[in-house]
């Protein structure tokens, strides 16, 4: 296993490329999506990309246990997970796939004692890749690089940042928690935290259920970039839970 952060950052970032390619495949084809259990679509890019993620995780880091959204599918979600694991979402925004608006991402973090201290979150369709550990965040567009910061609260209001199926509920329930929004992004899944991080929006509050795959490569983008995400209460959003289920939250950029 690479002994810093920024060398397993680049194995997991080869990880993403190399299942982004697999979704891609797909996302040309006639897919179908099937269903699962909790109703959720799934498609066999999501299965292709995770055992390839699975595949180059047990080659850069084998000691290091792996949840991974589809084998929990199929498995069940563990009962305890260990200090140090890996959250693997390989392909996060399954309905904006087969919707083909192309704001799906694959997600890789990397959580240590319940905090996300590394995430990857890949856009495939758009080519743009994120990446946070420490105090330094990243933005890959093709071969382009740069470094990435949230922004201070302007003092105009929040850009928040929303999803097509609950805009109306999350800007509603924003205004009710005092939040003063002045005007809104559309973006799916994990590509939220990132537009945050990158300091094109301030705000991204959810309201319904979401699984710490779903947050925890986005997390960890946005903390290096000097944001937070805390739970209702204020607490920081943690990693680890029973059930692997997170509460409602709210994820903003530099205070």
């Amino acid at each position: 296993m690479p002994t810093d952060l920024t060398a397993l950052r680049d194995h997991l970032i080869a990880a993403a490329y190399e299942a982004g390619a697999a979704i891609m495949k797909v996302y040309g084809s006639d897919f179908s999506a099937a269903r699962k259990a909790d109703h959720s679509p799934v498609t066999e890019a999501d299965v292709a990309a995770e055992k390839l993620i699975l595949a180059a995780l047990r080659k850069c880091a084998p000691t290091i246990p792996v949840v991974a959204e589809e084998q929990a599918a199929a498995e069940g979600v563990p009962d305890h997970v260990a200090r140090r694991f890996f959250l693997v979402d390989p392909l996060d925004g399954t309905k904006e796939f087969v919707a083909r608006n192309g704001e799906f991402t694959v997600n890789i973090a990397l959580v240590e004692d319940g905090r996300p201290i590394l995430g990857i979150v890949y856009l495939p369709a758009l080519d743009e890749m994120y990446a946070g550990h420490g105090t330094r965040a990243i933005r890959r567009r093709g071969a382009e690089e740069s470094a990435i910061h949230a922004r201070a609260l302007p003092a105009t209001g929040a850009v928040m940042t929303i999803s097509r199926s609950h805009a109306a509920k999350e800007l509603v329930k924003a205004e009710e928690l005092g939040e003063h929004v002045a005007g809104t992004i559309v973006a799916g899944s994990s590509l939220k935290f990132c537009r945050i991080a990158e300091g094109i929006a301030d705000l991204y509050p959810r309201f319904g259920p979401t699984m710490e795959w779903d947050t925890a490569a986005g997390h960890a983008v946005l903390s290096a970039a000097g944001g937070s995400v805390a739970t209702l209460d204020g607490a920081p959003l943690a990693y680890g839970k029973p059930g692997l289920r997170n509460p409602h939250f709210i994820a903003r950029g530099r205070r």
